[in-house]
């Protein structure tokens, strides 16, 4: 479940082309970006940092519905997008996906300069129309990484802001269930 992988290139229905680049080698955190079809030169575009989904232990950043997802997201929205394949659970435990976001979201910025050695970003990204968005576990990532952003400031700030967040479907527990997370006694022990 959640791992096929589908290879990065240019996506036939909508134009948008990915590419996969691997931003912290000891770890292998890497991010696949996706691109608008025919973006002009230097034409800066808000930036979307995107987490998948996959309850923490499956989906990556290359499995074939977040691709398609970003795709149509890329093309419909003119963004350029950061999809981030954190480390899963449970061969790497919370909160090593939340540290991945962390050192994702600052790459991001960082190679939203025109210094940086990405060029997608370098030439294109807006750092100050940051937006952070996920999917399932993806939101609960988000909603860390944004959270921590407020509190700590943004990794190399500079002028990048986050201008939203979006969650789909986010992967929150409280300490209590509420009526419809049912009478499962697994579900009431404390992670």
């Amino acid at each position: 479940m959640g791992t096929s992988r589908v290879d990065a290139g240019t996506d036939a229905a909508t134009g948008v082309t990915s590419k996969d680049v691997v931003i912290d080698a000891k770890s292998g955190l890497a991010v696949r970006l996706y691109m608008p079809g025919d973006v002009p030169r230097c034409k800066k575009l808000p930036v979307v940092v995107y987490f998948h989904g996959g309850g923490f232990v499956v989906h990556s950043a290359f499995s074939d519905v977040h691709s398609r997802f970003l795709n149509a997201l890329v093309a419909a929205a003119g963004v350029v997008a950061v999809s981030v394949d954190y480390r899963l659970s449970p061969e790497h435990p919370l909160p090593a996906a939340y540290d991945d976001a962390w050192t994702a979201l600052g790459w991001t910025l960082a190679s939203c300069s025109a210094s940086s050695p990405e060029p997608w970003l370098a030439e294109h990204g807006d750092a100050a129309r940051l937006f952070v968005v996920g999917d399932s576990a993806g939101a609960n990532i988000a909603h860390n990484v944004t959270m921590r952003a407020r509190k700590d400031g943004l990794p190399g700030a500079g002028g990048a802001r986050i201008e939203g967040m979006v969650l789909l479907h986010p992967f929150f527990r409280g300490g209590e269930l509420v009526a419809s997370e049912g009478t499962d006694p697994k579900l009431l022990q404390r992670a």
